[in-house]
């Protein structure tokens, strides 16, 4: 028995001339949530789409718990719910009909009443309780989102797969979206990409970076924090133009965004080393009679800045 619900070994993907992947590797861990991010264009959805078997690789191979996806392609698809990243319909089928459509597409059918009360649970889950009658062709595109996910989670997939599963939902839609994949933890894997960074350091595990069709970057989120620039909050009152000339000529500080609030200005500032600005920064600032500082600490890293970093340094290389 494996403990990874997805390998991914040397994969490579082209089409005609273009290098889509290379060589590309990852390994993502039973029952974890796992975020999978990277510029539009990077290989997000070709990676996904090589794992359903919709495409084949030019190199390399992905296995589903132990199952080549080529070689036991239904057995390892078998295993799987998938949401792609552009949904389709049988626009006349009402929305309690194509999720029971799917489910018959898979191995070990239920009996109608299991089935039947499958679905409508499901439905309820997602937010459309109130609209399983409705053909999926009146749907509005999150409604469309939201019944993508029904289908997916309809055989009680082991490896649930989504392609940017929160992107055309309002914040509430996106909300429960969250919710309901922070629900699922223990209960399946969940290998979703997305372009919010915000949602995945709120739900995920484990991330890996996608950049130019090569992994820049995987691990625990806390792991990718590291990678980030460490910065500093500075609220500071008065004339700080000195103060900020003179910060901003220390090579350990690669960055200040202030912004007025109100009477004081709210820096954040960007270092390359911590202990220099532990030190430094404070006595920098407070050398100066025009300003007074009245708030300074280290800022809470985020997701986004490690991102930026990481994929800023694979762009720079």
């Amino acid at each position: 028995m494996t403990d990874l619900a997805l390998e991914i070994h040397d994969l490579h993907k082209r089409f005609g001339r273009a290098h889509v992947l290379h060589s590309v590797d990852l390994s993502v861990p039973a029952d974890s949530i796992y975020g999978f991010l990277g510029p539009n264009g990077a290989g997000k959805s070709t990676t996904m789409k090589i794992v359903m078997g919709l495409l084949r690789p030019s190199g390399g191979r992905a296995l589903v718990f132990g199952e080549d996806v080529h070689r036991d392609g239904v057995r390892a698809r078998a295993r799987i719910g998938y949401l792609p990243q552009h949904n389709r319909f049988h626009s006349y089928r009402s929305c309690r009909d194509v999720v029971s459509y799917v489910a018959h597409l898979y191995p070990g059918r239920r009996s109608h009443r299991e089935l039947r009360l499958r679905v409508d649970e499901l439905l309820e889950l997602v937010g459309l309780g109130d609209k399983m009658t409705r053909k999926a062709g009146k749907l509005s595109g999150g409604e469309a989102q939201r019944l993508g996910i029904a289908q997916a989670l309809v055989t009680e997939p082991d490896l649930l797969i989504l392609d940017e599963p929160a992107a055309s939902l309002d914040p509430l839609g996106r909300r429960d979206v969250l919710t309901l994949l922070e629900n699922l933890r223990g209960q399946a894997t969940v290998f979703y990409s997305t372009h919010i960074l915000e949602d995945v350091q709120r739900v995920s595990d484990s991330v890996a970076v996608l950049a130019d069709g090569r992994v820049v970057a995987q691990g625990p989120i806390d792991q990718l924090l590291q990678a980030a620039d460490t910065s500093w909050t500075v609220r500071i009152v008065g004339d700080t133009t000195a103060a900020e000339r003179n910060l901003a000529a220390e090579p350990w500080v690669t960055e200040i965004e202030a912004h007025q609030r109100g009477e004081h200005d709210l820096w954040t500032v960007r270092v390359n080393d911590d202990s220099a600005a532990d030190e430094r920064l404070l006595p920098l600032l407070v050398g100066h009679d025009e300003c007074d500082v009245i708030e300074f600490h280290p800022s809470d890293k985020t997701l986004e800045e490690a991102y930026l970093s990481i994929v800023g340094a694979n762009r720079a290389s």
